[in-house]
């Protein structure tokens, strides 16, 4: 239920059963009935956290357990309170979408794992696998784009949930730096740009974000787009996940060159749905941040610590490096005027 995973678990020699804490939290919350055999299951994913499917008779559910080091090349540490962030995020999400959400069956946020509901995939289809495929359907990108709007907006300006999502230095760990600072590093000469739009998306703080909104933590279920790993949940900028997921469907472009124009199309369904379901704030304002933090997300995934692992060959990174740096030095305040320079530069 995201990322696909490499390598074992740091928790232990054998991949193929789980650590003995999460064998425990699965037997004293009560998930599965008395007395019948329960069965785990490794489900791909896992480069933040360990995921298990759970059977036991009738009963079946997953379990998600934060790593404090995650699987990638670079030497990546989170903090595992950010388990509990995604099942605080789950629940919060729920009051309004429910549909948009699994639901959480337990929780324990000392050990930093929950456990929620399991969606099938023969009825949740990974959005990623689908854009992968060519499957770009621009009524899923709208849903997404609508969703994804309701649920900043019922959650503006909510001190409630800013008291709840004081989570800023995970935020930073798992977001700011290995993205945007990280991409800094890699290019000096763009990094005063890069520290500034890190600044201004640290500091501006309206409303519930997920952090991580992307084709492969979303899936198309049987009522629309549901949202998954929220580990990055935050009061901050609503702009961050808009950016977050159209960065995604620009560099889906250089993967899946068929789909190019398909996907830039879903790239305007998914905005003009997203900006039209704004009414916490001038839409201009939330399209102006999301305009400028887009190129540096798209020359994060590219020099920072978390590159896509779909792009390898160096003219399809150098594609993305050249158009993201020159965003950066003279960025625009429309997503069209971005929408307008890929689809130009993926012509060519």
């Amino acid at each position: 239920m995201s990322n696909p995973a490499t390598g074992t678990s740091e928790d232990g020699p054998d991949k193929d059963w789980p650590d003995p804490a999460i064998i425990d939290f699965v037997a004293r919350s009560g998930l599965t009935p008395i007395g019948a055999e329960t069965r785990f299951e490794r489900l791909p994913g896992g480069v933040s956290s360990d995921i298990w499917l759970v059977r036991a008779g009738s009963a079946v559910c997953c379990v998600k357990r934060a790593l404090q080091r995650l699987r990638v090349a670079a030497d990546w540490r989170a903090p595992i309170e950010r388990n509990a962030n995604e099942a605080a995020w789950i629940r919060s999400v729920s009051s309004v979408l429910p549909q948009a959400v699994p639901r959480l069956l337990a929780e324990d946020p000392g050990a930093g794992m929950f456990a929620m509901e399991y969606l099938p995939p023969q009825s949740f289809k990974g959005w990623k696998a689908q854009l992968q495929h060519g499957r770009v359907v621009a009524s899923d990108a709208a849903e997404v784009g609508r969703r994804l709007a309701r649920i900043h907006g019922k959650f503006a300006r909510s001190c409630d949930i800013e008291a709840e999502f004081t989570t800023d230095a995970i935020f930073h760990a798992i977001r700011l730096e290995p993205y945007l600072l990280a991409a800094a590093r890699a290019h000096p000469d763009r990094a005063a740009t890069l520290h500034r739009l890190a600044e201004i998306t640290a500091g501006t703080k309206l409303t519930l974000v997920h952090g991580d909104i992307s084709p492969k933590n979303i899936l198309i279920g049987p009522h629309g787009p549901v949202f998954i790993d929220a580990e990055c949940a935050w009061f901050g900028d609503p702009a961050f996940d808009l950016a977050f997921c159209l960065n995604h469907l620009l560099l889906k472009c250089l993967w899946v060159p068929a789909a190019a124009l398909r996907l830039i199309t879903a790239f305007a369904a998914l905005a003009d749905a997203y900006l039209a379901g704004v009414d916490w704030e001038p839409v201009e304002g939330v399209e102006h941040r999301t305009a400028h933090l887009l190129p540096a997300l798209l020359l994060a995934r590219i020099d920072g610590k978390s590159p896509v692992e779909y792009l390898t060959e160096e003219p399809d990174k150098n594609i993305v490096r050249r158009v993201a740096r020159a965003l950066l030095a003279d960025p625009p305040d429309r997503l069209a005027d971005i929408r307008q320079i890929w689809k130009r530069e993926i012509r060519e």
